[in-house]
C-alpha cells in the first residue's frame, strides 16, 4: 500500500536516456566550439600578425615599443633591434618589444 511497484524498464525509456545523453554533452561541446571562436582563433591570429610584423622589421621603420617609447629601426638582428629614440641616442631591445609599426613620417611630425 505504502511501497510502490517495481517493473522492469521498457525500450523507450532507455532511447530518452539517450538523448539526456546528447543534450548534455552537447551543450558541453557547443560551448567549447564558442570558446574556440570567441577566444582562441582571434588570440592565434594575432600572435601570427605580430610574428610577421616582427619578421619584416627592416631600417627606418618607425616602431613603438611595449613601454611606450616611438623610435626608428636603425640595426635588425636574428632576436634583437637597435632602436633610435632620439639623435645619436639608440637602444638595444628584443624584437618582441616591438608592439607596432607607425606610418612613415610620423615621428617628424611630433
Amino acid at each position: 500500500m505504502f511501497i510502490s511497484n517495481a517493473y522492469a524498464q521498457s525500450p523507450l525509456d532507455s532511447l530518452g536516456a539517450a538523448g539526456g545523453f546528447i543534450s548534455q554533452y552537447g551543450i558541453l561541446i557547443l560551448m567549447f566550439v564558442v570558446m574556440y571562436f570567441l577566444m582562441i582563433r582571434p588570440q592565434q591570429k594575432r600572435a601570427k600578425e605580430q610574428k610577421a610584423m616582427m619578421d619584416a622589421l627592416a631600417k627606418g621603420d618607425e616602431v613603438v615599443t611595449s613601454g611606450g617609447m616611438l623610435g626608428k629601426v636603425a640595426k635588425v638582428n636574428e632576436s634583437y633591434v637597435t632602436v633610435e629614440v632620439a639623435n645619436g641616442t639608440e637602444v638595444v631591445m628584443q624584437k618582441s618589444a616591438i608592439t607596432m609599426l607607425l606610418p612613415k613620417g610620423t615621428l617628424k611630425a611630433l
